[in-house]
């Protein structure tokens, strides 16, 4: 087992190591949820946390960590007699993206369940780290249902197996911490506020502090033990200062003007529901243990403030998280401090680091300043609210410098058909109507098309392909029933076999890739026009976002096509690029539709099992041929047909306002084989559509009374 990296290693990343420190004090904090770019010590930390915890006194054999002075009545091991129990360092245990359910909560032996009536319990992951840290990296890209059961299971302090009438239940409370990188995608705000406490970390700017980084990272790769041994005392005494926070954490008073300001705060800043007011309570009584007080202040409430409510804020997903802090302490302010009653000296805070010794060893624990970070990167977090002070590169290539190497080189207004004009806010977004893909798909959970999934309504049955996860039991009973003569059945019990076990199919939503192809030329350059065009596809986005779909970018205008933003799960880093979208010259529908189509023939490739789904946001026009020449009207039709021949699913977004209409974007959706729909009639509550759906059923009802007539 290699030798893990040392939590006191970790240069600066203040408010990430307080975080992970409070719940190691006060498990009852609710967990972390940290977001931040790739290499910046995220997953460094939340590793090393676990050699700080305190040892866990089991039961010997138990495979549920039972605690000998308590253990659990409903065990599956026990019942267990009293006696002294054996401890072992508390477990770290970490969940992949790609895990089964069945890996998670445990499984159940049908088989000898249906013939024997025995519970065979095969553990998950979450009896493992009971009394542990459970750990998800990329907790964002881990699917719906799995979320649901591990904070179900978080905030229950158990878990349940139920499988056709046989259930389990153990004890699984956990300390769970997970990692993301928000541009991969968010987290549902309901999941999000499950998290006790959020921390947001950012790789630093300082020379000095990226230096510490690496000297750091290379004395640990050349000799980790030898690393790890010259920071065991401050590991220790980490360690030892949690033990005593713990001890004096049930003596921890939260006074009533405490109370007042963590209501007052929550209610200022319009937090959804009373969980935030919790939390802020149990972090701030936390804060308190480990400043060595019995009594909490003020300041301690402002610090569980800015761990607590920054991701209960968002409203959309399209909100940064943050707080405010200038009315935080507005509102602070209105309470009196209480004075502390006979309180030690507090202990300094985790986060102030001491003056930096030369070579950057124990001497000097948590690096130059603030802003370090861990071996795989490391990273300072910037004011809660505000920047870092060092000019960081833009994140789109398009707001670079003109003479910087990331800048892409800008057609002239010439080359363009004309010239650029700024880019013009998106409206107001609003709920649109349901886009599918027809058909049944098998691609990633979601809620957009049909497809065959893990979890929905059950359609049929089949024999099981590898570990039966989802028993049928009538499909089952049904094909066990011929045989039970043969098989020498006596008793009431049936005789199952492997072989006449079926797994239930079921039919569910899938998420899709939504790809937008949006015209930017001059056609759709009218403020107004635009800014409607905008809205419609923010509002897509949003839904997009809902019903948990990757969303890809391409956007044409005067001589090409540009993907804007290739496939991803981050939907608001495509709104960011949309709200930055020039407009102007000319129309090269052709070239939008063929950079589409590239686009989703890489994809294939990399995620075959995802079906696409394109939205073209256009009036119709075609009025350049691009790069390869020709009739630009000929060329569209021939690249929209290309499109509809490899089966791809299609939605026109009809553009074109005015009071003389070409229908040069019908055409363009029959040319695609998909439905046409304007902005207006793209709103759900429209009456456009509301007009659409009742003719369709008037039809309907009219053909089917003329066929009963003839």
């Amino acid at each position: 087992m290699s030798t893990p990296y040392p939590f006191t290693a970790v240069v600066g990343q203040t408010d990430l190591r307080l975080a992970l420190l409070l719940n190691a004090v006060s498990p009852a904090v609710g967990g972390v949820l940290v977001r931040g770019e790739k290499g910046t010590a995220k997953s460094t930390a939340v590793r090393a946390l676990s050699a700080l915890l305190p040892q866990v006194d089991v039961v010997p054999g138990c495979r549920f960590s039972c605690a000998p002075a308590a253990p659990d009545p409903g065990c599956p091991d026990g019942p267990h007699e009293s006696g002294p129990g054996g401890a072992r360092p508390a477990r770290m245990v970490e969940l992949p993206v790609g895990a089964s359910e069945d890996r998670l909560v445990g499984a159940l032996d049908i088989e000898r369940a249906l013939a024997e009536g025995v519970k065979a319990f095969e553990p998950g992951l979450l009896a493992d780290a009971h009394r542990g840290i459970l750990y998800v990296d990329e907790v964002n890209l881990l699917h719906d249902h799995l979320i649901d059961l591990l904070l179900d299971a978080a905030a229950m302090g158990a878990s349940y197996v139920e499988r056709e009438g046989v259930s389990v239940r153990h004890a699984a409370r956990f300390l769970l911490v997970g990692t993301m990188n928000p541009e991969e995608g968010e987290l549902r705000p309901q999941l999000l506020d499950r998290f006790g406490l959020t921390v947001e970390v950012a790789a630093s700017r300082e020379p000095a502090q990226r230096v510490e980084v690496v000297r750091r990272r290379l004395s640990y790769e050349d000799d980790p033990a030898g690393f790890a041994a010259r920071w065991s005392g401050d590991e220790s005494e980490v360690r030892a200062r949690v033990v005593a926070a713990r001890a004096l954490l049930p003596q921890v008073r939260l006074g009533d003007n405490a109370l007042l300001q963590i209501a007052a705060t929550c209610a200022g800043f319009e937090v959804d529901g009373m969980r935030a007011d919790i939390v802020m309570a149990r972090t701030a009584t936390a804060l308190a243990a480990w400043a060595g007080r019995t009594a909490v202040l003020k300041e301690d409430v402002r610090q569980a403030a800015l761990l607590a409510l920054p991701h209960r804020r968002r409203r959309n997903p399209f909100d940064a998280p943050g707080l405010d802090e200038d009315k935080l302490d507005e509102i602070l302010d209105r309470f009196p401090d209480e004075e502390p009653e006979n309180d030690p000296d507090p202990e300094p805070d985790p986060g102030t680091d001491p003056e930096p010794g030369p070579d950057g060893g124990p001497e000097n624990p948590q690096g130059p300043d603030d802003g370090g970070g861990g071996p795989d990167g490391g990273g300072g977090v910037p004011p809660q609210g505000g920047e870092p002070q060092d000019a960081q590169p833009p994140a789109d290539p398009a707001e670079a410098p003109a003479n910087s190497p990331e800048a892409p080189r800008q057609p002239s207004a010439q080359e363009a058909g004309g010239p650029e004009q700024a880019a013009v806010r998106a409206d107001e977004p609003f709920r649109t109507r349901m886009l599918s893909v027809p058909g049944l798909g098998e691609g990633a959970a979601g809620r957009r098309s049909r497809a065959r999934t893990a979890h929905g309504r059950t359609t049929g049955a089949q024999r099981p392909r590898g570990q039966l996860t989802k028993l049928h039991l009538a499909a089952t009973v049904h094909a066990a029933a011929p045989h039970q003569k043969a098989r020498g059945r006596t008793g009431r019990g049936l005789v199952v076999r492997k072989d006449d076990l079926r797994q239930a199919t079921r039919e569910g939503r899938e998420g899709n890739l939504v790809l937008f192809v949006v015209d930017a030329s001059g056609s759709m350059a009218a403020r107004q026009r635009m800014s409607a065009v905008k809205g419609a596809v923010l509002s897509l986005l949003l839904d997009a976002y809902q019903r948990r779909d990757k969303v890809g970018l391409v956007t044409f205008r005067g001589a090409a096509a540009e993907l804007a933003l290739p496939p991803t799960s981050s939907v608001d880093t495509a709104a960011a690029r949309l709200e930055k979208l020039p407009t102007g010259g000319r129309t090269p529908l052709a070239s939008g539709l063929l950079k589409a189509h590239e686009v989703l023939r890489i994809e294939r490739l990399r995620d075959p099992s995802r079906r696409p789904l394109l939205v073209v946001v256009t009036d119709g026009r075609a009025t350049s041929a691009g790069a390869v020449g020709g009739d630009p009207r000929e060329l569209t039709t021939r690249s929209a047909r290309l499109l509809a021949a490899e089966g791809v699913a299609s939605v026109v977004v009809d553009c074109e306002s005015g009071p003389v209409r070409l229908g040069l974007a019908g055409a363009l959706a029959a040319d695609l084989g998909g439905p046409a729909v304007t902005l207006d009639g793209l709103r759900a509550d429209s009456l456009a559509g509301l007009v659409k759906d009742v003719r369709t059923a008037v039809t309907t009802s009219a053909s089917h009374t003329t066929r009963r007539a003839a």
